[in-house]
Formats: structure tokens, C-alpha cells, sequence
């Protein structure tokens, strides 16, 4: 049994057997046919027992769900910044995170369409919990972040997840995506997690960290949302923290929360990737000769990176201007994108709890404040 079995995706000559297995699913009917409304069970069923690699059926399938959700749920996606990326290269892309389902299959179809390098992609195996999703998971190359561990056993994992990262990158030439930290951004504060890049360097066998932070070229992303269509789902969670209470999640909460992400209104989506930080190394690596100082400093060149890129929308000058009573952005809204987001706070938010609206309102406008750090926002 290989060492990393427990958290890889399929290897190609597992994939027909696991659509197979999987082909009669009420799920993966329900998928098929949103994503092929006018074609008959018969044909897609065909082409699926034909589909023999992860890359056959990302390209011929989970591509043109992507397209179609995107045609349902949203006013269209735009990029930039993979024009700089080089065909055949792989890349460590570190990404704030929105959307539980849609941060990856959309950075996926953009590497596509621009003909790179597509990832495989972190997931914690807490979302993979039906079998369906976890098999449809393992075709859409994720491999699983264990979750609910005991300190030994979350090092134990750490290293294990650590070195299949590293394979990936530098053995199998496949690029990675994993977010800046566990979870979805909930409060519209993109902060990368030092520990994740800990995580990350525990594979390294370069004698300075930096130098192997080099070697698997780290590219911040920034994504963003004109509508977070799960944005409501993230209020009990923020009031209990802010209650100081332990949060529980309800059963088939995360699933509920991925279908609402996929199929929920989102209008403007876009995505930037940065550059490959590759001097910055060289800076901290002059500057520091700790490691835990380098990766506090490498942590901030990400954070930076994707704050600075991050496109704002009107919602986001809009809550801005609610929180802090003033008209500063009117320019960049039309009164009736502000009317579609009050109408939007009034449906998803009890205005009796001042606490949840002003968290609600904290999710859009804290990117406007932290874009401030940055530059002047018109």
C-alpha cells in the first residue's frame, strides 16, 4: 500500500472503475443533467464509461458544469495575471478561499482555458464524508486534509501531507492549490496562516527553508465574489465565536453549504494569480535567519500579494459606506446596486440582532479597509 493512499485522488487506471461504480447515482444523474440539459442519459452515460483519466473527465465533464454553473448563477467570470505563467510548469497556488467547491474548479478551468498546468487540490475530508462526493472528489483530483486529529496524530498527518505536496510539485510536475488557511473566509479578512506554511516547509530537504519555498514556486491568488451566495450560512458560526461560544455544526451543514455555494446567485466572480515570489525568498532569507521569522515574513508577502489584487465590487463600497455612515464610495454604486444589496440584507438578516448585521455587513466591507493599506481605493 503506497504511503499516501489514504488522502491521494484516483490514479488514472482507477477512474473508469470508479465512474462505473458510481454512474447510476441519483447524484451523478442530477449532475449530468444540469450539465448536459438537452442530452439524452444514454449519451452521457456512454461517454462516461469511456473516460479513462482524471484530466478526460475534468476536460469533457466537470469543465462544462463549471461553464454552466457560471452561465446559471452568475454575470460571468474574469481573470488575470495567468498570461505570466509559464505552459508545462507547476505551481503552488495559495489562495484566499470563498467557496468550498468553486475557488478551485474555477481557478481549474481558467488553467485550462490558458492551456497550464491544472492542480490537484486540498479538501478537508470532513466535506468528503457521502460517498458520492468523496469518489466525485477523488475524480476531480482533491486529495484530503485530515481533519478532528490529536496533536500527534495532526503531525504525523502534517508530515505525510507535507511530502505528497512536494511529490506533486517536483516529481510529478503537477501544480497544487491550497488555501491561505483551514476554512473559508467568514469575515472578509484574508490572512494567511503560518501554519500551513509550516506545514508546507515540513518537506523540505533544502538546508534554509527559503530555498525550497523557491524551488516549488509559491503564487498567491486572490478570488472574489460580487455576491458570497453562502453568506448568510456564515453568520451562526461567527456569532457564536463572538459569543465566545463552541460552534456546532448542524448535520448535512456542509453539504448544504457546497450546493448552496455551487447553485447560489454570485452576478461579477473574478480571479487574479500573482507573481511567482521569488526574490521576496531571497529578502527574507537575508533579513532572518529564523524560521520561524522567515515564514511570519513569507506569510506577509502572500497576504500582501493578494490583498492588494483582490477586485472589489459595489457591494463592497457599498457595505463600506453602511458601516461607517458616510457616502465616501457613491461613486463606485448605482442607487439601485445599493437598493439589490439592502434588499439582500433585509431577506438573509435579522435586523434585530445588531451583532449579526454588523457582522454580515463586515464580510463586504472589510476588503475595502484592507485594500486601503495598500492604495488609495477609487
Amino acid at each position: 500500500m503506497s504511503k499516501f493512499d489514504a488522502i491521494r485522488p484516483f490514479y488514472d487506471a482507477e477512474v473508469n472503475e470508479a465512474i462505473i461504480s458510481s454512474i447510476n447515482h441519483p447524484m451523478m444523474k442530477a449532475l449530468m443533467n444540469f450539465t448536459f440539459p438537452e442530452v439524452e442519459d444514454s449519451v452521457w452515460k456512454e461517454q462516461l464509461k469511456k473516460t479513462h483519466s482524471i484530466r478526460d473527465f475534468q476536460c469533457n465533464f466537470i469543465y462544462n458544469s463549471v461553464q454552466r454553473v457560471l452561465e446559471k448563477t452568475s454575470d460571468g467570470l474574469t481573470t488575470s495575471g495567468f498570461e505570466k505563467l509559464e505552459k508545462n510548469t507547476s505551481y503552488l497556488f495559495i489562495s484566499n478561499h470563498r467557496d468550498i467547491l468553486l475557488d478551485t474548479s474555477l481557478l481549474n478551468a481558467s488553467l485550462f482555458e490558458h492551456g497550464l498546468v491544472m492542480t490537484a487540490s486540498a479538501i478537508g475530508d470532513n466535506l468528503v464524508t457521502k460517498s458520492f462526493i468523496k469518489i466525485l472528489a477523488k475524480l476531480n483530483r482533491n486529495f484530503l486534509v485530515q481533519r478532528g486529529l490529536t496533536p500527534r496524530e495532526m503531525l504525523e498527518s502534517s508530515k505525510l501531507l507535507s511530502e505528497y505536496i512536494g511529490q506533486l510539485l517536483l516529481r510529478e510536475n503537477r501544480s497544487v492549490w491550497i488555501a491561505q488557511r483551514e476554512g473559508r473566509t467568514k469575515d472578509g479578512n484574508d490572512a494567511t496562516n503560518p501554519g500551513v506554511l509550516k506545514m508546507l516547509g515540513m518537506g523540505s530537504d533544502e538546508q534554509d527553508l527559503m530555498d525550497y519555498f523557491k524551488k516549488i514556486k509559491i503564487v498567491p491568488v486572490s478570488i472574489s465574489y460580487e455576491y458570497d451566495p453562502t453568506d448568510a450560512l456564515k453568520m451562526p458560526q461567527i456569532l457564536a465565536e463572538a459569543n465566545q461560544e463552541i460552534y456546532i455544526k448542524e448535520k448535512n451543514e456542509d453539504f448544504i453549504t457546497l450546493m448552496r455555494g455551487v447553485l447560489g446567485p454570485k452576478r461579477r466572480i473574478h480571479i487574479h494569480v500573482g507573481d511567482v515570489i521569488n526574490k521576496e525568498m531571497d529578502a527574507i532569507k537575508v533579513e532572518f535567519d529564523n524560521s520561524n521569522k522567515q515564514i511570519q515574513a513569507l506569510a506577509q508577502v502572500i497576504d500582501d500579494s493578494i490583498l492588494s489584487t483582490y477586485r472589489l465590487w459595489p457591494t463592497n463600497y457599498i457595505a463600506y459606506d453602511i458601516v461607517n455612515q458616510t457616502n465616501t464610495y457613491s461613486h463606485m454604486y448605482s442607487e439601485n446596486e445599493k437598493s439589490l444589496f439592502e434588499r439582500r440584507l433585509e431577506m438573509r438578516i435579522d435586523h434585530n440582532n445588531p451583532l449579526v448585521l454588523q457582522s454580515f455587513l463586515a464580510m463586504y466591507a472589510n476588503p475595502v479597509v484592507n485594500k486601503l493599506k495598500y492604495e488609495n481605493v477609487v
